[in-house]
C-alpha cells in the first residue's frame, strides 16, 4: 500500500499578498519541534505543530482579522489526498489550500481566471466608450485582486465586478456595498494607476473617479442583474 507523505500549501501572504507554494511534508514534522513556514517577504505563513503525529495544530494569519487562526487536523486527513480549505474562522473565507499538488494549483489557477475572464468582454469595442481604457482600467483592477487589495469591510474577498459601457461596478454579495470605477478617460485611468487598495464600504456605496467626473455618480440609476 502506497502511503502519502507529501502535500502542498499555498495561501496569500497577510503582509505582501503574494500566493506562495510550500511543500509540507510529514516527516519533516517532529514531536514538540513546531515548522515555521514563512513566505519570501519574511512574514509566517503557517505554523505546525504536533505532539503525537496523530493530531497537528495549525496557526494560520489571517490577512482579514489580523491575527492567527487556530485549526486542528489529523496526520491521517492532513495527507489523505483531499483538499484542505484553511478559512477564516470568522467570515469564512477561504485563506489556503492543504492537498495533492495538481488539485492545489487549479484552485488558484481557477480564481485567477474569474478576473482574467472580464477581459474577453472587451470583444464587443461598439459596447464601450473607450474600449483601450476600459482594458487598462480592467488590468490595473486584477493586479490590485492579485495583491489581495481588493475587498469589502464586511469580510468578504470575493467582490463581483459588471462591466457597464463607461466604468465598473463593484458588488459586494455579503453587504451589498457597491463600488463604482470610470473607465472612459485618460483621468479615469490615471486616478486608478495610484491606487493600491480597494476597500468596498459596509452596506455603502462610493465612486472612485477623477475631479473631472465628480458628477458623474448623478447620472440616472443603472439596473444591475445580479449573477
Amino acid at each position: 500500500m502506497l502511503i502519502n507523505t507529501n502535500s502542498i500549501m499555498t495561501m496569500r501572504c497577510p503582509i505582501c499578498g503574494i500566493i506562495k507554494y510550500h511543500d509540507l511534508s510529514r516527516f519533516a514534522i517532529s514531536k514538540g519541534n513546531p515548522i515555521h513556514i514563512n513566505c519570501s517577504c519574511g512574514a509566517a505563513a503557517l505554523i505546525i505543530s504536533t505532539k503525537n503525529h496523530a493530531l497537528y495544530r495549525l496557526q494560520v494569519p489571517c490577512l482579514i482579522c489580523e491575527t492567527k487562526h487556530q485549526m486542528e487536523f489529523t496526520g491521517k486527513f492532513l495527507w489523505s489526498g483531499e483538499i484542505i480549505r484553511l478559512s477564516c474562522s470568522d467570515t469564512g473565507l477561504e485563506l489556503g489550500y492543504i492537498g495533492p499538488e495538481p488539485a492545489v494549483k487549479q484552485i488558484i489557477y481557477n480564481q485567477e481566471q474569474e478576473l482574467d475572464a472580464l477581459a474577453d468582454d472587451m470583444n464587443s469595442e461598439d459596447y464601450f466608450h473607450n474600449p483601450d481604457i476600459m482594458y487598462e482600467v480592467l488590468s490595473c483592477l486584477h493586479e490590485i485582486a492579485e495583491q489581495g487589495d481588493l475587498y469589502c469591510q464586511c469580510g468578504n474577498l470575493e467582490i463581483e465586478v459588471e462591466l457597464f459601457p463607461d466604468c465598473l461596478e463593484l458588488h459586494c454579495k455579503n453587504c451589498d456595498s457597491i463600488n463604482i470605477i470610470y473607465a472612459e478617460t485618460e483621468e479615469d485611468l490615471n486616478v486608478i494607476r495610484q491606487v493600491d487598495t480597494i476597500e468596498l464600504a459596509r452596506h455603502g456605496f462610493k465612486c472612485l473617479d477623477s475631479l473631472a467626473n465628480t458628477n458623474k455618480h448623478k447620472k440616472s440609476g443603472r439596473k444591475r442583474s445580479k449573477t
